[in-house]
Order: C-alpha cells, then structure tokens, then sequence
C-alpha cells in the first residue's frame, strides 16, 4: 500500500508546466503607427447642417465642395461666388456666421449673379425673360422639364426625338443604344427563288 501511495503523490506532483513565451529581441526599430489627426474643437454656435437652395449641407465640409454639393452649383462656380462674397473657400461651412450664411443663400437662390461671367450659368437667355440665370436644386429640375415640353410642343426635332425615346445628339443608332424586346439582328427568311443574301 505504501507503494501505491507513493505512486500516487509522484502523479500528483508531474503536472505538466505551462511553457511562457519569451519575447524576441530584435534589433530593428519599430514602425511608428499613424497617429490620428486631432479633431478642431467645435464651437458652441457650430452648425452641422445648413441649409441652402432647398437642400441640406454639411457644416463639417469646406464652403467650395459644400456650395458644389447643390445641383446647379459646381465647383469652378462655387470658387467664382465664394471670390465674390470675400469668403475663405477651405473655412468649413459650420465655423461661418450666421449673417454669412444668410449672404450666401440669398446670393445663390436669387438666380440671376451679377457681376459674374455670364458663361459660368446654367440657363442662359432664357425664353420668356432673355436673362442669364442659375438655377439650383428644385428649380433646375423644372426648368429642364419646362424645356423638354417646350420642344416637344414645337414639334422641334430634338423634341421628337426626346418623344420617342431616340437619341438626341446625332449619336449613331444603329450598334448602340438598343432597348425593348427586339434585341439582335433579325435575318430574313428566304423563300423559293429567292437568292441567298
């Protein structure tokens, strides 16, 4: 009995022992992580979102991308009104006043600019008034539709062919631009005595 006790305090006492890693010492230096950029301190009367021309922008972007962010509104154009109204262009649209931003709405809802290149709008002499205007958002999209049906009631051919769902501009017709059922080339079938094609 002794033995068997003595055999059972050995077992108990090999217990297998946890290997630790060590770590590896190498003489290369580490690579230095990208720090992240700290972000500005938002002010109290910041405005995430403004509101201009019937749409809304985000106050964090720069005054030039966020005034290009409306439909109507590039970013050569934006430049043009944001050198006009003496602003700096790479200010964010939050961090301006709430009086600039006003100047700035009214600016760009008023439709015609003054003192601004003609070439730079996007409606030039206009049918009813001959004025060159910039329409933005909501209003951009009535027009052209104004214009569409406007065409398209003068029988013009761009407006026949806006009717029929053809291309507009001279573009070929033939390999390109094929929708419905009929998709393909379709052969004819000979007949008796015909010759083959």
């Amino acid at each position: 009995m002794a033995k068997e006790e003595e055999n059972k305090a050995e077992t108990e006492v090999k217990k297998p022992v946890k290997k630790t890693k060590v770590a590896k010492t190498t003489d290369e230096p580490k690579k230095a992580e990208p720090k992240e950029k700290p972000k500005p301190k938002e002010k109290a009367d910041f405005l995430y979102i403004v509101r201009i021309g019937s749409k809304d922008l985000s106050g964090e972007r720069p005054v030039i991308l966020a005034l290009a962010d409306l439909k109507g509104i590039g970013i050569r154009l934006a430049q043009i009104i944001v050198r006009k109204l003496k602003l700096d262009g790479k200010a964010r649209l939050g961090d301006l006043g709430e009086e600039t931003i006003e100047k700035i709405r009214n600016f760009v809802e008023s439709k015609e600019y003054e003192g601004i290149p003609d070439w730079t709008v996007n409606h030039r002499d206009d049918v009813t008034t001959g004025a060159d205007l910039n329409l933005v958002s909501n209003d951009l999209e009535i027009q052209l539709q104004d214009d569409l049906n406007l065409m398209k009631k003068a029988r013009s051919y761009k407006g026949i062919r806006h009717e029929t769902g053809h291309k507009v501009r001279g573009q070929r017709t033939r390999s390109n631009g094929r929708k419905g059922l009929a998709i393909g080339v379709i052969k004819k079938k000979e007949g008796p005595g015909q010759k083959p094609s």
